[in-house]
């Protein structure tokens, strides 16, 4: 293990145990009031999503010995069992705040649509390294788009419109960053913008494709206006939240707003309760934080020797990206809330694991770079 250490990316190792670590604190400071209600401890949420980290420690183990040649005798099969556990819960998921998105096995519950997410971005890669060769052809090349597509549409169907957004800007981002010939990107565009043109027209005529839950969250501006609306309530206690922290206010455990003013402060909205308990300047630094790991994940990816595990790379880079601006510009009512969870930071078990099988796999590539690097300077 000492040996696979050394050839990790140590600044992302680091910066990530320290991530979850903050995080699974917060969700313990954030929760207390939610768990001491409904359980009569405060530390029920803290428990089940540290169970969680340690399953997602030795899964990260595992991964990092995993070579990453060996996915593509695994992607298919995972991604069939992902499609068929979304097929049931169209059938028969339990409604859990209006989408029935939870397979539930005993306490714990897990979202099939969370690990959607990395499962395509480990097919594109995995595809686009096996086919290069023949992506001319436009059905060839367009393969990953309707492997990405139908999950996509599965999950909307739940409804889930936040983790539906992010499947289908994945799969996009990745088709368009792929070896892909360019005339084929053309045709996609010119079909993205006719499907667009087709949903526009069914709004002009009345027919609606977003359930009126979903509508109402396009009322997110001037949020403190509409306080004794649900469209308003969270966002505007989340900017008290925001300003009670000022700069720099160092008390934590001291929010005012954890206490039931946002019932979603340890998930959508731990950001602005971080900002409470210890300033403005603190978030920034976590911000910035989010920053350096986007960027070490770039890093590998510019370093690798194949086009799959760049675009592997690529793909988690993305994922982790887009949770994070999604999350902030939704609790800062800069667009609709779509009940993403921050990385690292947010209480939620299938993305937590999913987060840290992710960048487990991004060490592992680390390590293939090591290894291909000093074969490199050996053959020289």
């Amino acid at each position: 293990m000492s040996r696979l250490f050394n050839k990790m990316d140590k600044i992302l190792l680091i910066l990530s145990i320290i991530m979850f670590i903050f995080g699974l604190f917060m969700i313990l400071d954030a929760s207390s009031m939610r768990s001491f209600i409904d359980y009569g401890t405060n530390n029920r949420f803290f428990f089940k999503q540290l169970v969680i980290l340690i399953i997602s420690f030795f899964a990260s183990i595992f991964t990092i010995f995993f070579s990453t040649k060996k996915y593509n005798k695994l992607v298919i099969p995972i991604y069939i069992f992902i499609v068929a556990l979304l097929i049931y819960l169209c059938f028969f998921g339990e409604d859990t705040n209006g989408a029935k998105s939870w397979v539930y096995l005993g306490p714990f519950g897990f979202q099939p649509s969370e690990f959607a997410k990395l499962i395509i971005i480990v097919f594109s890669g995995v595809y686009y390294r096996a086919n290069q060769r023949v992506l001319n052809g436009f059905w060839q090349s367009v393969i990953p788009l309707i492997v990405g597509a139908v999950v996509t549409g599965l999950t909307l169907l739940q409804p889930d419109g936040g983790t539906g957004l992010i499947l289908f800007l994945i799969t996009m981002i990745l088709f368009f960053i792929s070896p892909v010939p360019k005339k084929n990107k053309l045709r996609v565009l010119i079909i993205g913008a006719g499907l667009i043109l087709v949903i526009l027209l069914m709004k002009v005529f009345g027919l609606n494709i977003l359930t009126k839950a979903q509508l109402d969250r396009f009322n997110f501006l001037e949020p403190c206006t509409r306080y004794q609306e649900s469209t308003g309530f969270q966002v505007c206690n989340g900017y008290i939240a925001i300003n009670n922290g000022k700069l720099i206010s160092i008390s934590p455990g001291n929010s005012m707003q954890k206490y039931l003013y946002l019932p979603e402060a340890y998930t959508d909205f731990i950001f602005p309760i971080i900002v409470e308990e210890f300033g403005l300047i603190p978030g920034i630094v976590i911000i910035l934080i989010y920053i350096i790991i986007i960027y070490r994940i770039l890093y590998q990816a510019r370093r690798s020797n194949n086009i799959g595990n760049a675009l592997i790379c690529y793909g988690i880079a993305t994922y982790i990206f887009l949770h994070v601006v999604i999350n902030l510009v939704g609790v800062l009512g800069l667009l609709p809330l779509t009940g993403v969870p921050l990385p690292f930071l947010s209480y939620g078990g299938s993305f937590a694991l999913t987060l840290a099988i992710a960048l487990s796999i991004v060490q592992r590539i680390s390590i293939e770079n090591y290894n291909e690097a000093q074969k490199k300077i050996l053959n020289n």
